[in-house]
């Protein structure tokens, strides 16, 4: 995977909102693999020959999903036994 020329991070110029979706990317912790299909895609401008970064990202998707269920579930529990 190249990163040449590319700092992996967009920056938000002065009085634009930065995009939901990149946001949540962001805080996601999966923006690299994000920007690695985004540059794969540019590069070869078919979704079949990136499939290993496209796997990639569901895989950092589907961890930090997994860890944001189990803080709610245990932020419930926690709610439930001091009430």
């Amino acid at each position: 995977m190249s990163t040449q020329g590319h700092t992996w991070a967009r920056q938000v110029k002065k009085g634009e909102e930065e995009d939901p979706l990149d946001q949540l990317i962001s805080r996601s912790g999966c923006a690299a693999s994000h920007y690695a299909v985004q540059e794969c895609m540019a590069q070869h401008q078919d979704w079949r020959l990136c499939q290993p970064q496209v796997q990639a990202f569901r895989d950092c998707m589907s961890e930090q999903q997994a860890r944001r269920r189990e803080e709610l579930q245990k932020r419930k529990e926690q709610d439930s036994t001091h009430s």
